[in-house]
């Protein structure tokens, strides 16, 4: 009995270590700050409205997050950035803590003595989730940061002076983002509340502030600056707290006094990190790839900066930060999975935006539709919760939100409708515009089947074929085609031609393959499942070649092949879609093992605010969504010996891979809770009911299914 009563402790006790496992600590923060990842790095809580963290000098592309590897000079801390985009703005209320006289502008790097600025000592950064510090070598002063969902929290330990000061900055945004009207209100002599008003991919960005500083202070404001003078010891350490919200100087007082009455630093970054752990272990796996495992938890990070909240305390909780054309490919199948308890928000945020402007989102930032990117990306998200039948979402109010945005006239639809397809000479970006278009026709036409809508779905499945009148069998590509009818020459499948395109980010031979809700119309328009293999084939070998000023976004080439755009993101599992699963295999461990690194340039890419990770995060698993508004997750290769993954209703969806290894990547034989199972894809319903899938692993590709 006593070796029994110890046995069982030993359980109980083994059991609190693995509950207690910092999952936190596996995060890289900068992975993907180098390159063209364009990450954020800071501090923030899973989908908060801050993102408190630095802002460097330059204003440029790969600075879109306010931070790169290659740069360490700091203008500020702001409370808000974005993550992975391909648009700089937001840079929201920036705080500069300063010694001595300063001048209020951004500054130079030529001119050490300029504006505000000063380098940080990258040698003495900390970025774990919830917390950022660093040493401002020109002040000789360390910032640090914590943050709630709607409050940045700033600690700052100063030298001796008599000229200490926190500079407030209204002027400097992100990159695109410009001021248009910002306000200081003197509260008392710890409090100053204001707004920042701005322009940039955001047209009209509003953000109103409430800061509450930690000692009394003398304040000057000028401009759009304010200076919050107080006299310091050596190493005193002056907090500043600052709420904010998108609607009103009330709304970011309420949000301080709900979310942070206090001033315990270590308890909040404490708190901050416990809520990166609960989050961070709905995903567990089981692996002896350190590695790996620090490339998979960043990428699982990664995911959950945005959707960001986008709403005060005590109403109804809504989102902004919607970068669909990326995030409806895999990001939010993903959170459809593993945040059972945000979905419903997230996706009823789409159909207010929808009761709003008129239109599902299509790049909804701070409460602005940018129309940035092509086609319909919010539809196929929103379709792809009714077909799952998400609860919480009223499905008819959805649908009719969906079918509405795909019958208008705007953005070259109207072309579409008049001629079948977009013609090339009468819209930018024909090809791209209408393929994903009609992709989103079909995420239509799955949620009507699913509604009982049949003639509704058969209109729309038969508009989703419109991408069929670019291909040319001739050349085996698909290519822009003229009003009256004619091909548009000269073409050359390698080029993409930033200004004057058929395509969006990518050339024909990535579009030729970007009809995921088609595989039956590509084999068609090849003439055969055997001569669109070879196709497929070639796509991976050809020559990375790309002509003359193509976008910079296409990179992470394997042949022809971009990994580091998301209109290949699907490619690899036609393969398995097509009866050749073992090529998948291939290509899937390829990408993963070279395309995802534990860098600073650890993505091929910009993050695109969730996709890259999130692409492999579910690869990784050994499954991925490549139909719109489908219920079906298509097999490739896990590398992970376990992954658990917290579900709906306390559930938990297991995926296990036995005698896994570099050399056993080829499935032989699955097992679904215990019992054979032959089909190449689980759908979503086994995820949600927390079913164990059991892949049996070999050196051999073999047909097994």
């Amino acid at each position: 009995m006593k070796k029994l009563i110890t046995l069982i402790a030993l359980i109980a006790l083994a059991s609190c270590v693995r509950n207690s496992e910092d999952y936190s600590s596996y995060v890289d923060m900068r992975i993907g700050s180098g390159g063209h990842g364009h990450v954020f790095v800071g501090a923030n809580v899973p989908f908060g409205m801050v993102q408190a963290g630095p802002t460097s000098i330059p204003q440029q592309w790969d600075w879109c997050s306010g931070y790169h590897a290659s740069d360490s000079t700091v203008i500020g801390f702001s409370q808000t950035h974005l993550s992975g985009t391909g648009i700089g703005d937001l840079f929201d209320v920036t705080l500069m803590p300063v010694t001595g006289p300063v001048t209020f502008a951004r500054g130079k790097e030529d001119e050490p003595g300029s504006g505000l600025w000063s380098y940080a000592d990258r040698t003495r950064e900390v970025a774990v989730p919830g917390y950022y510090s660093v040493p401002l070598s020109r002040y000789g002063i360390t910032a640090e940061m914590t943050a709630t969902e709607r409050v940045g929290f700033h600690r700052y330990t100063f030298p001796e002076s008599d000229e200490a000061a926190i500079v407030i900055d209204l002027e400097n945004g992100g990159c695109w983002d410009r001021a248009k009207d910002t306000g200081f209100e003197l509260v008392d002599d710890r409090t100053v509340r204001g707004w920042r008003f701005s322009s940039g991919w955001a047209k009209d960005q509003k953000v109103f502030f409430y800061a509450v500083c930690s000692k009394p202070f003398q304040a000057d404001t000028v401009g759009m600056y304010a200076r919050l003078n107080f006299t310091t010891l050596a190493g005193e350490k002056v907090l500043m707290k600052v709420a904010i919200s998108p609607y009103s100087m009330e709304g970011a007082g309420a949000a301080m006094k709900a979310e942070l009455p206090g001033w315990d630093f270590d308890a909040v970054r404490k708190a901050a990190k416990a809520k990166w752990n609960r989050e961070l272990s709905r995903m567990k796996i089981e692996t002896g790839d350190e590695d790996a495992r620090k490339i998979f938890y960043t990428a699982l990070f990664h995911t959950m900066i945005a959707p960001s909240l986008f709403s005060d305390p005590g109403e109804k909780e809504c989102y902004t930060t919607y970068s669909l054309w990326d995030t409806y490919r895999a990001a939010m199948p993903l959170l459809y999975i593993f945040q059972p308890e945000r979905r419903a928000g997230m996706i009823n945020t789409m159909i207010d935006i929808f009761d709003a402007q008129g239109k599902v989102p299509v790049w909804h930032l701070w409460g602005n539709e940018t129309n940035c990117m092509v086609g319909n990306p919010g539809v196929i998200s929103l379709a792809d919760a009714i077909v799952k039948r998400i609860p919480g979402v009223d499905y008819e109010r959805a649908y009719a939100a969906c079918k509405a945005s795909v019958m208008l006239d705007e953005r070259g639809q109207g072309l579409r409708k008049e001629y079948g397809f977009i013609p090339c000479d009468l819209y930018r970006q024909a090809c791209a515009n209408d393929m994903e278009y009609a992709i989103a026709d079909a995420a239509v036409a799955n949620a009507a089947a699913v509604l009982g809508k049949d003639d509704d779905a058969a209109y729309f499945t038969e508009r989703s074929h419109s991408w069929r009148n670019y291909f040319d069998r001739e050349t085996g590509f698909v290519r822009g085609r003229a009003s009256d009818g004619s091909w548009r020459t000269p073409f050359n499948p390698f080029y993409s031609i930033r200004r004057v395109s058929d395509y969006c980010e990518g050339n024909a031979w990535q579009y030729t393959w970007l009809a995921p809700h088609d595989l039956a119309g590509l084999e068609e328009a090849f003439g055969s499942r055997e001569i669109m293999l070879a196709n497929l084939d070639s796509l991976f070998a050809a020559s990375s070649e790309l002509g003359p000023d193509a976008p910079p976004d296409i990179t992470g080439l394997i042949g022809q092949y971009v990994h580091g755009n998301e209109p290949s993101h699907h490619i690899v599992y036609f393969y398995t879609m097509a009866g050749e699963p073992w090529k998948t295999a291939d290509r899937v461990r390829q990408i993963l093992s070279e395309l995802y690194t534990s860098g600073y340039d650890g993505l091929s890419g910009n993050e695109d605010v969730g996709q890259m990770s999130a692409w492999y995060i579910l690869s990784s698993m050994g499954l991925y969504q490549v139909e719109p508004a489908s219920t079906r997750f298509w097999f490739g290769s896990p590398i992970f010996d376990k992954v658990s993954v917290k579900v709906a209703g306390g559930r938990t969806f297991t995926v296990e891979a036995v005698d896994n290894s570099v050399e056993n990547r080829y499935i032989q034989g699955a097992l679904l809770d215990g019992k054979p199972y032959c089909k190449p894809y689980i759908e979503f319903s086994d995820i949600e009911a927390g079913r164990t899938l059991t892949f049996r692993m070999g050196p051999e590709p073999v047909l097994w299914y």
